[in-house]
């Protein structure tokens, strides 16, 4: 027979729940901007001498990962995250991929 033990994962309020929408979002853009400038705008420059792409999507991938940070931050503050997570946070965002691994152990810390 099972037993139902308490929840150790803490519940969100409607804001925080708002908040962490608000990041995976922005985390979900700004990957795929890097992303497609590592993997499309930066080879079609360097091995096709077309670099037009990079001009479009560098200044839309530079706009994303300050919003990026800016909602990380604010984000931590509002759900008080744990203290692993704004510097991982941080760190994903330079990493192809880092903030979809990111997003995914936050939520799995989080119970969401």
């Amino acid at each position: 027979m099972s037993q139902a033990r308490p929840s150790l994962q803490p519940t969100l309020t409607k804001g925080q729940h708002a908040a962490l929408k608000n990041l995976t979002i922005t985390g979900y853009l700004e990957g795929t901007s890097f992303l497609l400038l590592l993997g499309i705008a930066m080879p079609l420059k360097y091995m096709m001498d077309m670099p037009e792409m990079v001009s479009y999507v560098g200044p839309v991938h530079g706009v994303l990962f300050i919003a990026y940070i800016v909602v990380l931050f604010i984000t931590a503050h509002k759900i008080k995250m744990p203290l692993w997570a704004l510097p991982a946070g941080v760190l994903g965002s330079f990493l192809p991929f880092g903030p979809f691994v990111f997003d995914h152990l936050l939520k799995k810390r989080l119970g969401k």
